[in-house]
């Protein structure tokens, strides 16, 4: 029978899936809890939130399609960062979990979709979010902005003209 504690983290950890878009699995192992704290600590400057998570209770919590995915990732001691932004939550965990050489990044479940370690590398090297919608707009805008310049310039030639000749013809009278 499930103790009111652990209806209680199944519902705080469906809340964290909910909530989230991103998230990065790894494995503790061999970490004090002081470690643990500080990778909490630099995670929530990057609103990343990182849990110590009961591999049992994060299968109960995560349902459907997402389970499925998280599912095959969790093993061994678990800690799961939750993140909105993909890319930042990728670069975020690395960083954090750099000066600590015993954490192991398992995998990454984005959406409903599982990508392995190698694939948060990848992960974390792509630019933000913000710069990549940048970089589509301006794509899309640079091309339009090139033919309104392309059928801006006969009507603007011509407007010099006619001032050209409107100044020879006021010069010659």
């Amino acid at each position: 029978m499930p103790t009111e504690a652990k209806r209680q983290t199944v519902d705080q950890l469906r809340d964290e899936i909910a909530r989230s878009r991103t998230m990065i699995v790894s494995e503790y192992r061999g970490l004090t809890v002081k470690e643990i704290a500080e990778i909490r600590k630099a995670l929530r400057k990057q609103d990343v939130s990182y849990r110590v998570v009961k591999n049992r209770l994060m299968r109960i919590a995560a349902e459907g399609a997402v389970g499925e995915a998280l599912g095959p990732l969790l093993s061994g001691p678990t800690a799961i960062a939750f993140g909105t932004d993909e890319t930042g939550t990728a670069r975020a965990v690395l960083d954090a979990v750099k000066p600590y050489k015993i954490v192991k990044v398992t995998g990454a479940v984005l959406g409903d979709q599982a990508i392995g370690a190698d694939g948060v590398q990848r992960l974390a090297s792509l630019p933000g979010r913000d710069v990549l919608l940048a970089e589509v707009a301006g794509a899309i805008v640079a091309p339009l902005a090139t033919t309104a310049g392309l059928i801006a310039a006969p009507l603007r030639d011509m407007a010099g003209l006619l001032q050209a000749l409107q100044d020879h013809k006021a010069s010659a009278a």
